[in-house]
């Protein structure tokens, strides 16, 4: 947990649940969020002021608060629990630290694909996992997720590696779709066509494109979007030449993942908890939770951050339901050991 931000923007809040020993407080929602956005203030003051509801919240890493909850057990004070990826969201499911939640709200204005199957959680922004090259050495970049490991981009790909989350959601999605053995070998060619062993974040795979190490890149569409609006280093100053593509627009549509919210199993305020879920598929909580973070909104109707609409608009998929990602993503790691996926 970063101590600074802990320290001014959650102390208030956590003293306040100590003092109490986790009993319940009146009217306030106690929020374990590991988004870590300060302009989070002005959504929290939004919910408030429409529902007089206190919002207290203690922001860290999703593991961190994972941890934090499963210490706590049923004292816990956590109401809502908010991930920026469906992985660590399974991990709460796996842990049992979770509760079903039903509203009508949710159910009319979220997509089945973005819920889970037995309502542990839903998501509320979506992030794009796209494919990006270098226009002047790459004629025909890959047009799918399939294409990456085709011979022809052999040692032009540069991509995260396995232990990423957003890697693992990828290859438990091509389990999925294509099963385990199909799934095996396209992990084995990308392996074949890697640039470089895998390194670094988003951004670093973007670098490599600017600076030649690799032809071919897979982020997410946000990263990209950064070096558009702001100057990052490395990437900035050569994001003329780095193309993208829409992947897999011709069967199923790009693949897509979330940032989710849940209800904490032991919620000691059920009914402020319930409020808060609804208010985040709101269209004002659905503009700003997209627009910090560069993200698309999950409800139709929605403005994008002028940046990401620039990007074009595509097909997602939605015929392969987002709890997929958490069950295969075991099976997704082995497969990456067996084939020497760093």
């Amino acid at each position: 947990m970063k101590t600074s931000r802990f320290s001014l923007k959650t102390a208030g809040a956590t003293l306040a649940l100590l003092a109490l020993g986790g009993a319940a407080l009146a009217q306030d929602v106690n929020i374990y969020s590991s988004r870590h956005y300060d302009s989070d203030d002005a959504l929290f003051a939004k919910f408030t002021e429409e529902t007089g509801i206190t919002v207290n919240r203690i922001e860290a890493k999703a593991d961190e608060l994972l941890a934090r909850l499963q210490a706590e057990g049923d004292n816990s004070p956590a109401d809502v629990l908010i991930t920026v990826d469906v992985g660590r969201m399974a991990r709460a499911e796996d842990a049992g630290i979770l509760k079903p939640f039903t509203s009508d709200a949710i159910e009319a204005a979220v997509p089945e694909h973005l819920q889970h199957p037995e309502n542990l959680w839903f998501g509320v922004s979506q992030r794009a996992r796209i494919i990006f090259y270098a226009k002047d050495r790459v004629d025909t970049p890959p047009s799918t997720y399939e294409d990456l490991a085709d011979p022809k981009f052999a040692d032009q790909v540069c991509i995260r590696s396995s232990s990423n989350i957003y890697n693992q959601s990828l290859l438990a999605s091509l389990i999925e779709v294509h099963g385990e053995d199909a799934a095996t070998e396209w992990a084995k060619g990308v392996v074949a066509n890697m640039a470089r062993a895998p390194q670094g974040g988003d951004t670093d795979q973007l670098r490599g494109i600017v600076s030649g190490e690799c032809d071919i890149a897979v982020a997410n569409h946000y990263y990209f979007v950064r070096g558009l609006e702001k100057d990052v280093d490395g990437l900035t100053s050569g994001i003329d030449n780095i193309g993208w593509v829409w992947p897999n627009q011709g069967d199923r549509g790009a693949h897509v993942n979330l940032s989710t919210a849940a209800i904490v199993a032991t919620s000691p305020n059920p009914k402020e908890g319930a409020a808060f879920m609804e208010f985040l598929v709101s269209p004002f909580a659905q503009e700003y939770l997209a627009a910090q973070n560069n993200e698309f909104p999950v409800i139709d109707g929605v403005a994008l951050d002028k940046e990401v609409a620039m990007l074009g608009t595509f097909k997602a998929d939605t015929t392969t339901n987002t709890s997929a990602f958490s069950r295969n993503a075991g099976k997704a790691q082995e497969i990456f050991n067996m084939v020497g996926w760093d």
